[in-house]
């Protein structure tokens, strides 16, 4: 197992840091300080050729840049605020609003564009990256001083873990996940669309306009949406309007006590590349998972230059319910002082 660290250029807070992790069975990650984000994952195939398995950039430019996401911690809440605006103890809170006048990922100016402090740590069967910082009471909108880190670890048994912790002096809300394109093939010329899904949750969030929970659970019996067994990506995409962007959940009872009390981890997703012999699971604590299919990768850019196709990559993000500030049937995504929020997922690689 080794870890270490070096430059990678300059965003506007300052130098940014690249960290990579590596361990006996070649499989490697790599994270910047920037944005907290996961930069690389090598996976060996059935072969044991080594291969990129992430969409992203090879320079901090590209990330600097406008993209989707690849890799990104993002926060103070992941996923959408409807109208950009919720109410907490009798205040209304106004957001930016970056996607069709709803708030998207904490906004223009979320986590993923903010410069993180990062500790390195280092044992014998794991090593691993803290990545930390403040957010300062009224950042984006969002309400109170908010100290957040998220622990990036590798082990020896191919267990790529991410797990968040966060404390508040005032009552906020908090969404975090991570934002990386899954890929196993390492081709993303190929597309998603032939690699085999299980997720595990039997319902699932619908949709109104601009992609914000309707406030319904629904049944995947019966639907496109069904993942249960494993099929295809592709099998009835066509089916689903524009393409999966969905989150599924746990059960049809909404339970707020008991989502925010969760410590267990619990299988949510299982990923297969048929013909690489990839395979990754997801493990999480959290209740949701929102499952996108890279509906609008279609000319995003590209590592090696160039651009991508539309379904090039896939995201499995774990996380609170969407828009859950402004459901009340929804678990409460609040954060108050004197608690600490506390959950983990993690991704179990292997090659066949």
């Amino acid at each position: 197992m080794t870890i270490g660290k070096e430059a990678f250029g300059h965003c506007p807070e300052g130098p940014v840091e690249r960290i990579t992790i590596e361990n006996a069975n070649g499989l490697a990650v790599s994270a910047i300080t920037y944005g907290a984000t996961l930069i690389s994952v090598l996976v060996p195939d059935s072969t044991g050729t080594r291969e990129e398995v992430t969409l992203g950039f090879d320079s901090l430019e590209g990330y600097l840049g406008k993209h989707p996401y690849f890799g990104a911690t993002v926060g103070r809440v992941a996923n959408r605020v409807s109208n950009g605006a919720f109410k907490l103890n009798g205040r209304t809170y106004k957001l930016d609003r970056n996607e069709g006048g709803h708030t998207l990922h904490g906004g223009s100016e979320g986590f993923n564009r903010k410069l993180w402090n990062a500790e390195l740590a280092g044992e014998a069967n794991e090593a691993s990256v803290v990545f930390s910082r403040t957010s300062p009471d009224g950042e984006a909108g969002f309400p109170g001083n908010l100290a957040v880190s998220v622990r990036l670890s590798l082990s020896e048994q191919n267990e790529l873990t991410l797990t968040y912790e966060a404390t508040t002096d005032q009552a906020t809300p908090i969404n975090l996940t991570n934002h990386s394109y899954w890929n196993l093939s390492a081709q993303p010329s190929r597309t998603i669309r032939e690699h085999i899904v299980r997720i595990d949750p039997g319902h699932y969030l619908p949709t109104g306009e601009g992609q914000i929970p309707t406030g319904d659970v629904a049944s995947v019996d019966g639907d496109p949406h069904d993942f249960r067994t494993k099929k295809a990506v592709g099998a009835d995409i066509e089916d689903v309007p524009g393409g999966y962007d969905v989150c599924y959940l746990y059960g049809d009872e909404l339970d707020s006590a008991a989502v925010m009390a969760s410590d267990s981890l619990r299988r949510i997703v299982e990923v297969e590349d048929p013909t690489s012999g990839r395979t990754m699971e997801v493990h999480t604590t959290l209740p949701g998972v929102q499952f996108y299919s890279g509906n609008k990768l279609s000319g995003a850019p590209a590592r090696a230059g160039g651009t991508l196709p539309k379904h090039a990559g896939m995201c499995f993000e774990t996380q609170f319910l969407p828009n859950a500030i402004n459901e009340p049937a929804f678990p409460s995504p609040i954060l108050r002082p004197g608690e600490k929020l506390s959950h983990k997922t993690v991704h179990v690689f292997s090659n066949g």
